[in-house]
């Protein structure tokens, strides 16, 4: 299986407007992964639990992180159970006016392993309440309702959300992992301003929603946007790509992205400080039309998801 519906807008700025009104660059920082021990945040199946146990490299690591451009970081109250907002809140106080921070409410951690959908109304409100107190602001500038839960009306959930943001607590909502569909349903209840689903060379299922959310001004912002393995083997486009360009290759599976569509903002991240630097710099890598064409005629993985 390939994919054929593949754009070749290039890239005609380094920045997006998130909700028409909030200028960002176009590689963000996805903080995730910034929790327990060094050894254990790599792999889909990271727990991200704990409180980072490497505390001080980790708030000059996301200090860096403004220091070369990013402005855009991405948390959720699920992360190390709120301890990863804490972590972004006093490494960026000092740049407080200079970025954007998304977080996400909608999904309770019973245990390491456990990843629960939960919107009861209710719920939400409070835990963007927390989220308030442990990001140290008075307004979140990009709330995520961060799994649709079929439990409650899509509107009540929505609604919520809606409540915070009449209130002056959120600037803009997003939505995460949705269908165009389901985004089409959201509409209908508050303004989208982002979308964030998992999407990169090998998990390309969401291209319609790519599509659809380019047409209309949403910013797609995808997680997990780069797939190493195959798609970096030495005989790989990619590869050959990133030869070409002398860039590595995970620079230009990011570049690949930032070609897609001006909209795409993906959300990489990252415990190296050399890795920062090559995940920023993507946003200045010349990707020529052939080169983006070539990539995209990778082989999608059906079975790639998270």
């Amino acid at each position: 299986m390939t994919n054929n519906n593949t754009s070749t807008t290039s890239t005609s700025s380094p920045l997006f407007l998130l909700g028409g009104d909030l200028p960002v660059h176009r590689v963000g920082y996805g903080a995730m992964r910034l929790a327990d021990a060094p050894d254990a945040r790599s792999g889909i199946t990271a727990p991200v639990w704990g409180p980072v146990t490497d505390r001080g490299e980790t708030v000059a690591l996301l200090r860096t992180a403004v220091e070369l451009g990013v402005d855009l970081f991405d948390t959720a109250d699920a992360y190390a159970l709120g301890t990863n907002e804490e972590l972004l809140a006093e490494a960026l106080a000092p740049f407080r006016d200079r970025v954007a921070v998304a977080t996400k409410v909608g999904v309770v951690r019973p245990g390491p392993f456990e990843w629960v959908t939960h919107g009861h109304p209710a719920y939400l409100r409070q835990q963007a309440e927390l989220s308030l107190r442990r990001l140290r602001t008075e307004r979140i500038d990009l709330l995520y309702l961060h799994r649709i839960d079929p439990e409650y009306p899509l509107a009540d959930q929505l609604g919520a959300l809606k409540q915070l943001q009449e209130e002056g607590k959120v600037r803009h909502i997003g939505l995460s992992e949705v269908t165009v569909a389901e985004i089409e349903a959201a509409q209908e209840v508050v303004p989208v301003a982002a979308v964030q689903n998992v999407y990169n060379l090998a998990a390309r299922q969401h291209e319609d929603v790519v599509d659809y959310t380019a047409g209309r001004g949403i910013a797609f912002l995808p997680y997990h946007p780069v797939a190493m393995g195959a798609h970096t083997a030495d005989d790989s486009p990619v590869a050959a790509v990133a030869k070409e360009l002398g860039a590595t290759p995970a620079q230009v599976a990011l570049a690949w992205h930032l070609h897609r569509s001006p909209h795409v903002v993906p959300l990489p991240g990252t415990s190296s400080p050399a890795h920062l630097a090559d995940n920023f710099g993507a946003l200045h890598l010349p990707l020529s039309d052939e080169q983006f064409t070539r990539i995209s005629g990778l082989e999608v993985d059906p079975d790639w998801v998270v």
